[in-house]
């Protein structure tokens, strides 16, 4: 069975709703198509410790501000579920779940999206599909020989999991950071990262780097020079978490390790640790294998785009992956505005006026 919608929007985490409120709101018909059994996109698939880098109000989906959860000032992600499960009730998105897009193809003067639930054919179509559900491993000599427990962030929930193990976190991000912290008085921890670890100021948190992106973006786009953007404050947001264990001087890191050993690692100069477990926060790469078909992909995976619009595709947009699809687009608070671009353009390719 085939269907039809003016835009498909592929995804219904943040990026996909937010994108939906545009839509609606230029009076453009669309269909959200949701891989996922539940509201929140993946939100509901974090570790249980998770919070936001900043206050709900500065977290919030175009038209709808999130509501301050009590006794948080950074919300949790279950807060942001439950958000995230509102924001398509009140707006009254399409959203179909679960189903799964296998395939974007042209098909004349419409794209055709093909999924396990029969094919959508429309006008134009929206990738908002993020980057939890493609983790990245590095490869690291001796990783099939590691006899003990190998997992990704998206595989960790809780460091009750390892109470009284030896674990190894790898990684030099927020999730290195944060999970590091989360296991500092449960196990006996070994953080490693690339490079000495760099925190942010405290005082710093999620509005400050959402500015920090903007105002990078606006300068390459004028041509004045690069700011260095977030990259340029720190690598690490000092979340209460993170900062509590900072302080205790838990969240002491090692350099990176040159190989696995079957009971844990080895540096370049011979020195060992054991581990029953190794967690890789080694980060995401876009998921967007779903779009093979249209052949869009250039250096490293990404497809080039003007914006949000894909270069050799203008009926395609994509969402919600970082900074090259828009400043701080991969975050609540800064996916708003490349949605809002990208629904005008679709509205001028359809030849909508508003």
């Amino acid at each position: 069975m085939t269907s039809y919608a003016d835009v498909v929007v592929v995804g219904g985490g943040q990026a996909g709703l937010a994108a939906g409120y545009h839509l609606r709101h230029l009076g453009i018909e669309c269909v959200i198509l949701d891989a996922q059994a539940a509201p929140g996109g993946a939100w509901q698939h974090t570790w249980d410790s998770l919070h936001l880098f900043s206050p709900a109000a500065y977290s919030s989906l175009p038209g709808r501000l999130m509501p301050p959860q009590p006794g948080e000032t950074y919300p949790d992600a279950g807060h942001v579920v439950a958000y995230l499960s509102d924001y398509e009730q009140r707006y009254e998105l399409d959203v179909r779940r679960p189903v799964r897009v296998q395939g974007v193809h042209r098909d004349g003067q419409l794209l055709r999206v093909a999924t396990d639930s029969g094919a959508w054919r429309a006008r134009a179509a929206i990738s908002a599909t993020g980057t939890w559900w493609r983790p990245f491993l590095p490869a690291v000599p001796g990783r099939e020989v590691f006899r003990g427990r190998q997992l990704h962030t998206v595989e960790y929930r809780s460091p009750y999991d390892f109470a009284g193990q030896q674990v190894v976190v790898v990684g030099g991000g927020n999730s290195g950071a944060q999970i590091a912290a989360d296991l500092a008085h449960h196990t006996d921890l070994t953080w490693v990262t690339q490079r000495e670890p760099r925190f942010l100021a405290d005082d710093i948190d999620g509005r400050a780097l959402f500015d920090a992106a903007t105002a990078r973006r606006r300068a390459l786009d004028a041509g004045t020079g690069d700011t260095g953007g977030v990259a340029s404050l720190g690598d690490i947001v000092a979340v209460p978490p993170v900062r509590a264990a900072r302080d205790a001087g838990l969240l002491k890191a090692s350099p990176m390790f040159a190989r696995l050993t079957p009971d844990g690692v080895e540096w370049a100069d011979g020195t060992r640790a054991e581990a029953d477990a190794i967690i890789w926060c080694t980060g995401f790469r876009p998921a967007l294998s779903h779009l093979a078909p249209l052949g869009l992909r250039g250096p490293r995976g990404h497809i080039p785009t003007h914006g949000t619009r894909a270069a050799e595709e203008p009926r395609l947009h994509l969402l919600g992956y970082g900074d090259w699809t828009g400043p701080a687009s991969a975050t609540l608070i800064g996916v708003g505005r490349p949605a809002r671009d990208a629904s005008r353009e679709i509205a001028q390719l359809l030849g909508v006026v508003r």
